[in-house]
């Protein structure tokens, strides 16, 4: 488990994130963070990033739920997300001629 934390001052409170885990996975970089009460879920995928969060209290087993909800299924339409995101992107850029 690896722990990282990261300090920041918004509307004069300071911000606490703490990367809990990362999860191995052959398409994307998975990692689940702490903060403000709630676990972040960050995939990533080359310039891509796809965030969900989940407030603790909705969670009947801490981290152990965030890794169960990170099923075969799930990760397949996050995969599915990044293919569209990606056509999406390349669609408007190449229509400005970049």
């Amino acid at each position: 488990m690896l722990h990282f934390i990261q300090h920041d001052k918004w509307e004069g409170k300071t911000i606490s994130m703490r990367i809990i885990a990362e999860l191995p996975h052959p398409d994307f970089k998975i990692s689940i963070l702490n903060m403000n009460n709630k676990f972040i879920i960050k995939i990533e995928q080359g310039a891509l990033e796809q965030t969900y969060k989940i407030a603790e209290a909705d969670l009947l087993d801490g981290v152990n739920s965030v890794f169960e909800l990170m099923d075969e299924a799930f990760l397949k339409t996050v995969l599915a997300r990044f293919h569209e995101m990606r056509k999406d992107f390349k669609e408007t850029y190449n229509r400005y001629n970049y």
